[in-house]
C-alpha cells in the first residue's frame, strides 16, 4: 500500500482501560469484517498498538479506505453518550509521535491528515464540511486544528 491520507478516529468509549485492542478488534469481527478495521489504536495508557497490517488496506472510513491509514485513540464519549475530547496527554503525545513517523514516511501532507468526520459528504457544496453535515463526531476533535498547534513542537523536534 502506498498511503495517500491518514484519518484519526476514536473508539466512541468512555477514556477507560477496559477498551483494548482485541475487545476493538472483537466488535469488528462481530460485524463481519475480517479483521480490526485500523492500523494503529491508541490506548488510555498512551501505548501504541499494531492493528491491521498497514500493508492490508483498512476497513474504517466507508468509501475512504483505500490508501488511508486508520488511528484510533480510545475514547471520545463521556458518561452520558456525549462526545467528548476526553483523550488524556500519553495518547495525543504518541498520536503526534506517530502522525509525525508516518507523514514524514509515507510524504503525507498535512491537507491529507483528517478526522473521521472530515470525510462526511459536503451536502451544501460550499466547499466545507460543516457540523451540521457530519455523519459523526469522530474523533469528537478537529483533527486539522489540533494539528496546526502541533507544528511547532514538529519543528522544534526536528531541529
Amino acid at each position: 500500500m502506498n498511503p495517500k491520507y491518514i484519518t484519526v478516529h476514536c473508539s466512541a468509549t468512555q477514556n477507560d482501560p477496559s477498551i483494548t485492542v482485541d475487545r476493538i478488534r472483537q466488535w469488528h469481527l462481530d460485524r463481519g469484517w475480517r479483521d480490526i478495521g485500523y492500523s494503529f489504536i491508541i490506548t488510555t495508557d498512551g501505548v501504541l498498538h499494531q492493528g491491521r497490517p498497514i500493508t492490508q488496506q483498512g476497513a474504517h472510513v466507508a468509501g475512504h479506505n483505500k490508501d488511508n491509514i486508520g488511528i484510533c485513540l480510545v475514547g471520545g464519549i463521556d458518561s452520558t453518550g456525549k462526545s467528548v475530547m476526553n483523550f488524556n496527554e500519553y495518547q495525543l503525545g504518541n498520536l503526534r509521535i506517530l502522525l509525525q513517523d508516518l507523514m514524514w514516511k509515507y510524504r503525507i501532507t498535512k491537507d491529507n491528515v483528517k478526522g473521521h468526520r472530515d470525510w462526511s459528504p459536503d451536502k451544501d457544496g460550499d466547499g466545507i464540511v460543516e457540523k451540521q453535515e457530519w455523519l459523526k463526531d469522530c474523533p469528537c476533535f478537529d483533527v486539522k486544528h489540533w494539528l496546526d498547534t502541533q507544528e511547532a513542537v514538529f519543528y522544534k523536534e526536528a531541529k
